[in-house]
């Protein structure tokens, strides 16, 4: 169906554009950067014979696969985000390619011992005798969510070729600056103008997740006096202390690196520190709405109980929703979930149903009237040198996108 060398071409020509957005700048997009990869975008979409191709102010991309039928159907879109995680270096992406995994060690940096290795990242067996596309061990590769991308141009491309395949009209939506949590901020629905969508976002083959964490930030700023260290008794006040006593007085093993599932953490991120004042940078996740707020209120306890020991303001604490469990949007048009299943199965793809540690462009869509479930984009390792991606994974995707338009458009629009 969709050509393995096209695929491959087309994800690596998105790669090899640095994208990484930035939490520190208050621009849309957040890095110049990433103007370079949209406009690229932009001029794809037109050359494939995409119509109502725009690009805003903010580098939001839309544009329109008319319907090819006469019955009134549903307007379904599909949305990827095209910057990458500032957690690590995204400049001079160098893709490499293996054929025919062989199930053992890939040596993806020789001169500086960087192995990707089925020992540590077990889902690797899953991708025996398949293509993948990994890193050379120095930067992130981008498939999060640049494989999202070249699915969905793929899609697009594919079904313009083959007007057998029936289908009522898509939209097609890509994103900036989702990985510092602002990619459907200036996200005009109302413009999009889709029934419904998917976002191409999510991880190995298969998954398909309507549920996401509850997301707060949180910033612990603590104060201290600096005294010269001669004369500092019953003077001096080491912040660097008072943030050791508030990092070690929250639940030791509910951390990213202890849990898993349905369970929730406080996440350390980033931290300055000196004697005079010391920051750390939280975030807070929860699937559960009343355990989310229940972890809010364990921070604001403990500042306010550190502060009582101390005798003065201390600590100050600023904690800031970041977007909720969609969830609750998602279930009232649960036939939008089933459809994305129905077209798995008829696949021949198993359908991995479940919860999403983290969140993307759908969970907040989904609160701004566009239900929005998230379909796997095949990449695995997100946000680091591990990061790798099977060429099969994104040909299936690819495929669930185009099955899904046709099984939408037998779906009766009320």
């Amino acid at each position: 169906m969709i050509s393995k060398k096209d695929i491959i071409k087309r994800f690596v020509s998105y790669v090899t554009v640095d994208t990484q957005s930035d939490p520190k700048s208050d621009t849309i997009p957040s890095t110049k950067k990433q103007w370079d990869l949209a406009n690229l975008l932009v001029k794809e979409l037109q050359s494939i014979g995409m119509e109502e191709v725009t690009i805003d102010d903010n580098a939001y991309i839309m544009a329109t696969l008319p319907s090819n039928i006469e019955d009134e159907v549903p307007t379904i879109g599909f949305i990827s985000h095209f910057d990458t995680s500032p957690d690590f270096t995204g400049d001079d992406v160098k893709p490499q390619i293996f054929e025919n995994y062989h199930g053992g060690d890939i040596v993806l940096n020789k001169a500086e011992h960087i192995v990707l290795s089925p020992e540590y990242f077990e889902d690797l067996r899953q991708y025996i005798g398949q293509t993948l596309i990994t890193t050379d061990g120095t930067t992130l590769l981008g498939a999060d969510d640049k494989a999202g991308i070249c699915e969905i141009v793929s899609a697009m491309e594919y079904l313009i070729n083959h007007p057998e395949i029936k289908h009522g009209k898509i939209r097609v939506g890509f994103t900036p600056d989702e990985e510092i949590g602002r990619g459907a901020h200036k996200f005009d629905v109302e413009k999009f103008g889709a029934d419904w969508a998917y976002t191409m976002d999510g991880s190995q083959i298969g998954e398909l997740e309507f549920e996401n964490f509850n997301a707060a930030s949180a910033v612990v700023k603590v104060k201290g006096k600096i005294v010269h260290p001669g004369y500092a008794k019953g003077k001096l006040i080491n912040s660097m202390y008072i943030a050791t006593e508030f990092i070690n007085s929250l639940p030791k093993f509910e951390t990213p690196e202890h849990t898993e599932g349905y369970q929730g953490f406080f996440h350390l991120h980033h931290m300055t520190g000196s004697v005079e004042e010391t920051q750390l940078e939280y975030i807070i996740r929860d699937h559960d709405a009343g355990h989310f707020k229940a972890r809010k209120e364990v921070m604001m306890k403990l500042t306010n109980e550190l502060n009582s020991q101390y005798g003065r303001e201390v600590v100050v604490t600023e904690i800031k929703d970041q977007y909720y469990n969609m969830r609750e949007k998602i279930e009232p048009v649960m036939h939008i979930v089933d459809i994305a299943e129905e077209a798995m199965v008829q696949l021949g793809i198993e359908p991995i149903i479940k919860a999403i540690r983290g969140g993307t462009d759908g969970s907040q869509l989904s609160y701004m009237g566009l239900p929005c479930p998230n379909i796997f984009a095949g990449g695995h390792n997100f946000h680091g040198r591990y990061e790798y991606i099977p060429v099969e994974s994104m040909i299936k995707a690819t495929e669930v996108i185009c099955k899904i338009a046709e099984l939408t458009s037998h779906f009766q629009k009320d």
